[in-house]
């Protein structure tokens, strides 16, 4: 055992201060959940659009026939309590009584406080804290009253906290378990960096999270409410001075990319062998997200594609006038743009090499596509499903008009599509592959030579010992 760590009190049980993270569309599920909490800590089931099972036990797939989207997104709130609802039940019964099941959610998600009462609604007793950012959850706290779990908001900075706390959480303080810390320069997923907040200039976690504990004591939080440190957690004794020091209060450890590659985790193996082959700095902080969020994922063709096409974007006017003095001739078919003579050139050059469809932003910029570039976008946008309350990509809104009011950007990407597509065998370098910062390290953890795949239970084992 790591010295210094002890067992922490939650849900009416002592389990370890380890916490799995619940990583997105079918990269956590029931079996790695279960497990986890089976080997005596804190499992989380993704109850972002989940899978549930035919009679065979196969996945059903995720199909939108509907003609509107709201009528799709209905079906994907019903996709995704049904889903849901079946991963805790299965991760439930692994657990046998040992550990705890937590569930996750984003709070951009559409439908989110609608998926929330639906999973909690069908599992009560089954279900102890939800884990819940991606966005301010002010309804967090009122919702988790409602079913009498606890809650453990996600945030990425002691601001953040305390506007919520003022706001909302200190009404409902006593279901508020724990306070997770995601860095924003190092988890996975999407991440909580600010405008104020420099994407290159990573800043250390221990004076964040200091800081983050004074606000939980200004507020009256005792410090036996923990502080879970999540992103670029990936070995216990790099972590000693965290571990029972007064200063920072209980600390737990939150596991989200080192899960991946166990035998329980339900990701495919093509993804698994491709985390063993990363080396430092091949997981890219970018902004290509259709939440507005930045995110952190492998940076593999698939990103690789987004950079290039952002790079071939041009910005126009629609009136002759100051330096956008000349019409631009290839990529519009007839329509009135001026732009730069500079760009008016390399507008030329992207035509000639193939890009030919000139794509409209809401940045009053023109992006170079081809025809099949512009015809997976136009039909991936139709096809939208509402996965999020605000979609920059196809300009959803899950509620009012149903609008955000912006032009759809062809910049970003169906999100909904991709995760499932990488989820569920899909080709891992035309797909987004989430992943913390830490992912480099299968490739030179001496845990992991010969290709050893551990289960959950040896994994945990592992951590524990602080390796």
């Amino acid at each position: 055992m790591f010295k210094g760590l002890q067992p922490i009190s939650y849900g009416g049980r002592e389990v370890w201060p380890l916490i799995e993270g619940g990583k997105g569309v079918s990269a956590t599920n029931h079996a790695s959940s279960g497990a986890w909490a089976a080997a005596g800590g804190i499992g989380t089931v993704s109850a972002v659009n989940a899978d549930s099972y035919d009679a065979c036990g196969q996945p059903i797939p995720q199909v939108y026939p509907q003609k509107s989207r709201e009528e799709r997104h209905r079906q994907l709130i019903k996709y995704a309590i049904d889903g849901a609802v079946e991963q805790v039940r299965r991760a439930y019964d692994i657990a046998s009584g040992k550990g705890a099941i937590n569930i996750n959610v984003l709070w951009e998600m559409g439908g989110a406080q609608d998926v929330l009462h639906g999973v909690l609604e069908k599992t009560r007793g089954m279900v102890t804290g939800v884990t819940c950012g991606a966005g301010m959850p002010y309804k967090l706290s009122e919702i988790a009253a409602q079913y009498q779990v606890n809650y453990l908001p996600i945030v990425s900075s002691a601001r953040a906290f305390n506007a919520l706390w003022k706001r909302a959480y200190s009404k409902v303080a006593e279901l508020l378990a724990a306070v997770v810390y995601e860095d924003p320069w190092l988890a996975g997923g999407h991440n909580g960096l600010s405008n104020a907040e420099d994407p290159l200039a990573p800043q250390d976690p221990y004076p964040r999270v200091k800081a983050l504990r004074d606000t939980m004591r200004a507020g009256g939080i005792p410090d036996s409410t923990p502080i879970v440190m999540a992103g670029g957690v990936w070995r216990l004794d790099e972590w000693a001075h965290w571990i029972d020091n007064p200063e920072l209060g209980t600390i737990a450890f939150q596991f989200g990319t080192r899960p991946l590659l166990t035998q329980e985790s339900p990701i495919p193996q093509a993804w698994k062998d491709r985390l063993t082959t990363l080396n430092d700095g091949d997981v890219l902080l970018h902004r290509f997200s259709p939440t507005g969020f930045y995110s952190s994922a492998v940076k593999n063709d698939f990103l690789k594609n987004l950079e290039a096409r952002s790079e071939r974007q041009i910005a126009f006017s629609l009136e002759h006038a100051g330096d956008h003095q000349f019409q631009l001739d290839v990529g519009v078919k007839g329509k009135n743009f001026w732009v730069t003579r500079n760009d008016l050139l390399r507008a030329r050059e992207w035509y000639g090499l193939g890009f030919t469809e000139a794509l409209k932003t809401p940045d009053n910029t023109l992006v170079f596509v081809t025809a099949d570039e512009r015809k997976t976008i136009r039909k991936d946008q139709a096809d939208c499903m509402g996965c999020l309350s605000h979609c920059s990509f196809s300009s959803w809104k899950d509620h009012d008009d149903y609008s955000t009011g912006y032009l759809a950007d062809p910049r970003s990407f169906c999100i909904q599509k991709t995760l499932q597509d990488i989820a569920h065998g899909g080709d891992v370098e035309n797909n987004l592959m989430f992943a913390g910062h830490a992912a480099y390290r299968f490739k030179t953890d001496p845990f992991y030579s010969n290709g050893f795949v551990p289960t959950v239970k040896q994994l945990v084992d592992r951590i524990l010992t602080g390796a």
